[in-house]
Order: structure tokens, then C-alpha cells, then sequence
């Protein structure tokens, strides 16, 4: 049986995405997105901004390759996924990252000049 593993992320992209093809050709898109969360210590507001590393495979890959570019905002639905290899002199190492199912995008905003409002 196989155990829970599911991750649901917002954020924005913190640079443009980039798409690489398996040697049997099959389409690989990997960007970061930046996560804020925003919470009260000590009566002062404090912000902490967290990166998350995301890999999608095949046609939503050249979706996200095509349509998604640095600042672009992101729903991620996925699952983490963990690599473990040793380097040269043998040291264990790992990485974990989001496999996305599902990325969702999110409405972009143009800035009303005259009257600071957002519009779609």
C-alpha cells in the first residue's frame, strides 16, 4: 500500500523555467517558486520566504516551458520526491523536490496607473 504523499504550494516563479528532454526525448521542465508566509511575533509582522524546487514531465511540462516566465504566479499540486546518490568520495547526498500532477496559473494583474487598482 502505498503511504500519503501530497503537496499543495503557491508562489512565483524566481527565474524563467527551463526545458530539457530525456535521452528517450521525453520533455523535462524545472523551475523554483518562492513561497511567502507572512506572521505576528512580538506585535511586529514577519515575513519568511521559502524555495521550493519543481519538475514536470512530459506535455505539462512544455505547457509550463511555453507559458510560465520569471514572476509568473503558480498553484502546485504534486508530490515530493527525494534522489540519493554519493558524490566522488563516497559522501551520502540527497535532494528533495516537488514532482507537480497539476500546476494551475495564476491570473496575472496589470497595474491601473491612474488609480492604482489591479485589473485582469
Amino acid at each position: 500500500m502505498n503511504s500519503l504523499n501530497s503537496i499543495l504550494l503557491e508562489g512565483n516563479l524566481t527565474a524563467d523555467p527551463k526545458l530539457t528532454h530525456t535521452q528517450k526525448g521525453i520533455q523535462l521542465c524545472n523551475f523554483t517558486i518562492a513561497s511567502k508566509r507572512f506572521f505576528k511575533q512580538d506585535n511586529e509582522y514577519q515575513k519568511e520566504i521559502s524555495f521550493f524546487n519543481i519538475t514536470t514531465w512530459a506535455r505539462l511540462a512544455e505547457v509550463c516551458a511555453e507559458y510560465l516566465k520569471k514572476g509568473s504566479g503558480v498553484r502546485i499540486i504534486g508530490r515530493l520526491k527525494q534522489d540519493r546518490w554519493k558524490d566522488a568520495d563516497g559522501t551520502g547526498k540527497s535532494r528533495v523536490y516537488v514532482v507537480a500532477d497539476n500546476v494551475e496559473f495564476k491570473p496575472k494583474y496589470k497595474k491601473d496607473e491612474k488609480s492604482n487598482e489591479k485589473n485582469y
